[in-house]
């Protein structure tokens, strides 16, 4: 069986902003939210149209929405919808894909596997599911955002990386 990505919203968005949506279900993973953050973030936002995709909406159990409970109690930053994201990895032994840095913190004192964005685009770029030209075109997108909060230097190796990589394929 596949391993399971529980992603938090943020990723998904700036994988949307690089036109990567669809691209992500082509990785050899499922990739989950849980309920209550398709509810309240993405059931108006293109949400629906992922399931297709393969998008599983994935609920907790009492135990679980303790545990996201407690993980706001400890981080008050986290939105409720990434404390769930938080749990549902947590109590699956899944990993958590996420962009927000308090998240990912309390992600790596919780001992939960936790990638992001760049970790999306390496698993894109080493299964050659997408060419480099279309890997450049999307982190392009992605960084030039000004909500982007990608590490620079990471951005700026990657693009580097596409462009040579693109040229060879030309």
């Amino acid at each position: 069986m596949a391993s399971l990505l529980v992603s938090d919203t943020s990723v998904l968005i700036d994988l949307h902003r690089g036109g990567l949506l669809e691209a992500l279900f082509t990785l050899p993973l499922e990739i989950g939210v849980p309920d209550l953050l398709f509810e309240r973030e993405l059931r108006h936002w293109g949400g629906p149209a992922l399931e297709p995709l393969g998008l599983k909406v994935l609920s907790l159990d009492a135990d679980g929405v303790a545990l996201a409970q407690s993980y706001r109690g400890r981080e008050p930053r986290l939105s409720v919808a990434d404390a769930f994201a938080l749990a549902l990895a947590k109590a699956g032994g899944h990993i958590l894909l996420a962009g927000d840095r308090s998240l990912r913190d309390l992600a790596n004192a919780e001992q939960v596997a936790c990638h992001g964005v760049l970790w999306v685009l390496d698993g894109l770029e080493s299964g050659a599911l997408l060419q480099p030209q279309a890997l450049l075109a999307a982190l392009e997108a992605i960084a030039s955002h000004p909500r982007c909060r990608l590490p620079a230097s990471e951005v700026h190796r990657r693009i580097e990386r596409y462009r040579r990589a693109a040229s060879r394929h030309r």
